[in-house]
């Protein structure tokens, strides 16, 4: 009887426990989105002669010299808290590294791409500011998105457009979007099974990439641009 007991007793300091665990919430009292307590994403300027744009993509970015960083920094909620206006150059590439704690304090970005199989489910886009797209500009002067991991937590090689999520990646604003202050969101998505393999280097910036990509959001981090020139690259 005194065996039960305990087991009695467990069961309910196990349950208790489960459930604290479970109402943890920021400090506006409602659940964390996603389990996320804060995020970065950090902009590097990438410059040097091999680095281009080309269509959807760049070419030369590993033989390019990397620059000054800025660090974005977003709530659970994803409102930037430091460094939500940028001034990037129309003319610069940016690598763009994802950076996010849970509540516990824990650096959770790379759970997103373990394996194959767990990357096959996420997919980061940037929406909003009525990009002109580098495929639609008459001089390759327009916008470029371009996820770029290349190996897997598990060491896994990733193995094509198709593959890569965005937890890594590189942008370029282009000389065609100069203009006002744009307001965007880097969106990483959860998808449902099958989904990734049917996203284009192009969809990344899609008004309508919510319906088109069935899923649910696990971060949304809202931010703003402003194009500008700067020196010659």
């Amino acid at each position: 009887m005194k065996k039960q007991n305990k087991l009695v007793a467990f069961a309910w300091v196990a349950c208790a426990f489960f459930l604290l665990a479970s109402c943890n919430k920021d400090d506006g009292g409602e659940p964390i989105p996603g389990g996320i307590q804060r995020a970065e994403l950090i902009l590097t300027e990438v410059s040097g002669e091999t680095v281009e744009a080309h269509g959807d993509h760049f070419h030369g970015l590993d033989g390019g010299t990397e620059g000054e960083s800025i660090v974005i920094k977003f709530d659970g909620n994803g409102t930037a808290t430091a460094n939500g206006h940028l001034h990037l150059e129309v003319d610069a590439a940016y690598k763009i590294e994802l950076k996010a704690w849970d509540y516990t304090g824990k650096e959770v970005q790379n759970d997103f791409i373990a394996n194959k199989a767990t990357a096959d489910l996420h997919k980061a886009f940037l929406i909003g500011g009525d990009f002109i797209l580098n495929p639609d500009s008459d001089d390759e002067s327009g916008a470029i998105f371009q996820p770029r991991e290349q190996t897997y937590g598990d060491g896994a090689a990733v193995e094509g457009k198709y593959e890569t999520t965005g937890i890594l990646s590189y942008f370029t604003i282009g000389h065609d979007n100069e203009g006002p202050t744009k307001a965007v969101t880097y969106v990483l998505r959860k998808l449902n099974a099958g989904v990734k393999a049917t996203i284009e280097r192009t969809d990344w910036n899609r008004d309508d990439y919510a319906s088109a990509f069935a899923g649910e959001n696990v971060l949304e981090l809202k931010f703003e641009i402003h194009a500008e020139h700067g020196h010659d690259h």
